[in-house]
This record gives C-alpha cells, sequence and structure tokens, in this order.
C-alpha cells in the first residue's frame, strides 16, 4: 500500500521529477545532431543512381541541419541549468560524428569515387584528404577540450569543426551535381587539405559568442542578422560558398594585421577574457 503523501510532498515529487527529465534534453538534441550526420552518411552511400545530386544535397543539407542541432543543446543546457560534464563528452563525439567523419564521406563519394575509376591517383589523393579533414577535426576537438577556461573566448583557436563541416556541405549546396572534371576533383582536394590545416592551426577565428551588451553593438548585430537573410535570399545556393569564403580571408586578414601593429579590433589576450566561458566548440556546445 502506498504511503499517503501530503500536497506539498506530491509538489516535491512531481518537481524532482520534472527536473530528471530535464537533463535528458540537452542530450537528446545532441543525439539528434548524431542522427543527422549518419543520415548524411547514408545519403552519401544512396547516391549511386540517375540522380546523385538529390542525394548529395540531401547529405549536405542534412549537415547544415546537424549545425542547428549543435548549437542548440548548449543554449538549452545552459537556460534549463543542466550542463553536466557527460553532455560535454557526448557533444564531442557527437561533433567527430557530425562534423568530422560524415562530411569527409561525403567529400569523398562526392568528389573521388566516380572520378578515382579513371585517375587512381586521384582516388588516392582524395582518400588521404578526405582522411586529413577528419583527423584533423578530431585533434581540434581534442585541443579545444583542454584549453576551455585557458583562452580567450571570444576568439576561437583553430577553425571551429563545424564551421569546416560547413565549408564542404557549402560547396555541394552550390553544385550539387558530383564532379565531372579531375582539374576540380584536384581543387577540391586542396581546399580539404586547406580547412584540415586551418582546423588544426593556432589563428584566431572571431566566436560570436558574446550577447551584444550596448544598444549600438545590439543595433550592430541586428542589422548584420538582416544583411544576412537578405544575401542569402538573394545569391540562393551560391550564398554558404560566399560566406565561409569571406569569413576565412576576414579572418586571416586580421591576423595577420595583428601581427602587424593594427589594434582596430582588440586582439585575444594569452588568457580567458572573462570569467565565464560559454562551453566547447560551436556558440555553444556545454550540457
Amino acid at each position: 500500500m502506498r504511503p499517503h503523501l501530503s500536497p506539498e510532498e506530491r509538489r516535491a515529487r512531481r518537481k524532482r521529477a520534472m527536473r530528471r527529465s530535464m537533463f535528458v534534453l540537452p542530450s537528446s538534441i545532441t543525439m539528434a545532431s548524431v542522427f543527422c550526420g549518419f543520415s548524411s552518411v547514408v545519403m552519401s552511400i544512396n547516391a549511386a543512381g540517375a540522380t546523385p545530386e538529390r542525394f548529395f544535397l540531401w547529405a549536405a543539407g542534412l549537415l547544415v541541419l546537424a549545425g542547428v542541432f549543435d548549437g542548440l543543446d548548449g543554449r538549452v543546457a545552459r537556460a534549463t541549468n543542466t550542463a553536466t560534464e557527460f553532455g560535454v563528452q557526448l557533444d564531442s563525439l557527437a561533433d567527430v560524428i557530425s562534423f568530422g567523419m560524415a562530411p569527409a564521406i561525403l567529400a569523398y563519394r562526392y568528389g573521388f569515387f566516380q572520378l578515382g575509376i579513371q585517375d587512381s591517383h586521384l582516388r588516392a589523393i582524395g582518400w588521404a584528404a578526405c582522411f586529413v579533414f577528419t583527423a584533423c577535426g578530431a585533434l581540434r576537438l581534442a585541443r579545444f577540450n583542454i584549453q576551455v577556461g585557458a583562452v580567450d573566448s571570444r576568439y576561437f583557436v583553430g577553425l571551429p569543426i563545424p564551421a569546416g563541416a560547413a565549408c564542404v556541405a557549402a560547396v555541394i549546396i552550390w553544385r550539387p551535381a558530383p564532379l565531372n572534371s579531375i582539374s576540380y576533383a584536384y581543387w577540391f582536394a586542396a581546399e580539404l587539405f586547406t580547412i584540415g590545416l586551418l582546423m588544426v592551426s593556432t589563428i584566431r577565428f572571431p566566436s560570436f559568442k558574446k550577447r551584444a551588451s550596448s544598444p549600438r553593438a545590439v543595433m550592430i548585430t541586428s542589422l548584420l542578422v538582416v544583411l544576412f537573410f537578405a544575401l542569402m535570399i538573394l545569391f540562393q545556393q551560391a550564398f554558404f560558398v560566399g560566406f565561409f569564403a569571406a569569413y576565412i580571408t576576414f579572418t586571416l586578414a586580421m591576423n595577420i594585421a595583428w601581427r602587424a601593429g593594427w589594434r582596430g579590433i582588440e586582439p585575444p589576450h594569452d588568457g580567458p577574457h572573462d570569467s565565464t566561458h560559454d562551453g566547447p566548440e560551436d556558440p555553444a556546445i556545454v550540457h
């Protein structure tokens, strides 16, 4: 026979049950990112029929969706105060799958598998480029995890792995048909090598994690968001290639300018910028 509970005890029990269920939510969002990464791999494998571009477009779009979930899980964890070390480790493993392995398989299937039948050297180069991309992404995550709280949180050290995966997805969204030119395939391999090296580099990439605090900063941020969507509507599939090319070019120019003594934008400090850290990798990945 169940003990009789007072109304206060029942409310306390419901609160405890609600609290336990809230801890599951961030990890569920992380698993949604893993599902998108896995589904992207399946779409890449399925791109063997008469319309491979349709499957490649789905595979690239699923990587973008994985990035959306990747940005949500940490925000939900902080909003519900359910950040845990388990969530941090789960997120890093999820990132290796969704932003390391999945885009590498997509890139190999898109740019090197078919053309590699004609050129075995290209197939070997493509294999190596995709492996370097995956390996550098894993190294990037491991380095980030041990640098949490030790570097200026306004900047990433190296290109974030979700951005690296987005660079691959952007090319395929722009031109979803598989590559049919060996010279283009070699250029694509060079892009993969370059992205991998940027991920493990010490170049400081703006993180955009800090919320705008002043009215002027809020206004500028709002205008940039409006401009972002306006350009996306205007250029459609070509927008993402231009966006990430501009982001990387701007970052490289800014780092060179810092070395030359320019201080128009405050450079990163040796230690953490403030006492709070927003979490690992993409703008909000702690739970």
